[in-house]
Order: structure tokens, then sequence, then C-alpha cells
């Protein structure tokens, strides 16, 4: 690979912290999905569906409402989730960044007996990437390169 073919990586004190509202909401909605409660809302909502059959007396119309519901509900969450999963994979790669860039810059301090002013940037980096997913944005973020 050559100098023109590596790209520059985005790392951990680079990244924003501003988080768009979208992706706020998306975190919140991801967290709420994931609860036991969301669950038992889910199936407390077929439970009540199930015996209304008894007050429409027509099963198209009976089964149209559940259908419609669930891909509606099924298509959002679909969103959200990949956008909370994406920004979730963004911050892996950038804490995978900081700990490839200061492990290459320690084994080249070893090697050749450098200063310490790389060990002490990386280190920088390296605090700067835990909890990174906590701030990791979907629209502020762009890969470099």
């Amino acid at each position: 690979m050559t100098a023109k073919d590596t790209k520059p990586v985005l790392m951990p004190s680079e990244v924003s912290a501003r988080v768009g509202f979208f992706d706020r909401f998306a975190g919140w909605s991801a967290l709420i999905a994931s609860r036991a409660y969301f669950f038992a809302f889910c199936v407390l909502l077929i439970v009540l569906w199930a015996p209304s059959y008894f007050f429409m007396r027509n099963v198209d119309t009976w089964q149209l409402i559940i259908n419609t519901a669930t891909t509606i509900i099924t298509f959002l969450m679909v969103a959200l989730l990949q956008n909370s999963q994406t920004r979730s994979d963004q911050a892996i790669q950038h804490k995978l960044n900081a700990i490839t860039d200061g492990l290459s810059d320690l084994m080249r301090h070893l090697i050749e007996g450098h200063d310490e002013t790389d060990l002490r940037t990386d280190m920088i980096e390296l605090r700067d990437a835990v909890g990174l997913e906590t701030h990791e944005s979907t629209t502020n973020n762009r890969q470099a390169g």
C-alpha cells in the first residue's frame, strides 16, 4: 500500500460531540425498545387485539388493523435501530483507530527510542475513546478521506 492509498483515520478527539435530535431520539427509542416492559406492551397489544374480532365480525378488517399497525411500527423501528447500530459501529471503529495508533507509536518508541510526545498524545486519544458511543453522531462525523 502506498502513501497515496492510505486514508487519514478519524480519531476520538476529532469526533463531533454535537449529537442531533434524530440521533438522540433514535438512542432513546433503542433504549426503550430493548426493555422487557416494551415487549410486555407489545404482547398486551396482541392480547387486546385478539378478542376485538367479536366486535368487528369482519375477518378482513380485523386482520388489516393488526397488519397495518405492525408494518408501520416495524418500518419505523428498523430505521431507528439502524441509526443506533450505525453510531455504535462508528464509535467502535474510532476506538479501534485510537488503540491501533497508540500501539503503533508504542512499538515505534520501543524500537527507535523516540521522545514521549507521541505516546502522550496517544494516551489522550485513548482516554477520549472511553464512552465515545454516548456522543457519537451519524450526521456530524463523516469518514475521513
